[in-house]
């Protein structure tokens, strides 16, 4: 795998950090869409002899979102598997959710597997900002008493809309 690793080296020593520049939910989040990290990558992954694959793979009724990053020249690759969950978004039909996950898992997996930088750094308290979809996870759990409200403000740092919603909705 050393045309792969060399030139995967290469390409991470060129790429730029991808600035957020699209919006999430209710604007309580910057995100770099598809788009713009592809705009970002597929020069350099052309220039360095590269190129990626993402496909969904059903085992035992779950979904999984399958990365493959290769060496074009020497067919070496890289390959990533991540489980897509079944979550229920608000005003969205299931079909809908699983294709934000899809989109979501996407571009997770695919700055993970390529080591681009694409998030906010952690603030210096050292805590992690929570995006839309896991906000959402961790107010379900306080809601069915998995979890206390007082652990995720003290292990997260929360947006002030996040608080509002809390606050507003007496979670």
């Amino acid at each position: 795998m050393i045309n792969l690793f060399k030139n995967l080296a290469a390409f991470q020593q060129e790429i730029k950090v991808i600035h957020k520049g699209s919006t999430g939910y209710a604007n309580q989040y910057k995100f770099a869409d598809l788009p713009k990290i592809f705009e970002a990558i597929n020069p350099l992954m052309q220039k360095h002899g590269l190129g990626f694959a993402q496909m969904i793979n059903s085992h035992e009724g779950q979904n999984y979102l399958v990365t493959i990053v290769f060496h074009c020249e020497s067919g070496e690759k890289l390959e990533s598997s991540t489980l897509i969950p079944n979550v229920q978004l608000a005003k969205m039909n299931e079909h809908q959710c699983f294709g934000s996950g899809i989109t979501y898992y996407r571009r997770y997996c695919l700055s993970s597997i390529l080591g681009l930088v694409t998030d906010v750094d952690n603030d210096a308290s050292g805590k992690q900002v929570l995006d839309t979809a896991r906000f959402k996870l961790a107010v379900q759990k306080i809601q069915s008493g998995e979890y206390p409200r007082e652990s995720l403000q003290a292990n997260f740092e929360l947006t002030k809309e996040q608080i509002n919603f809390l606050n507003e909705n007496e979670i």
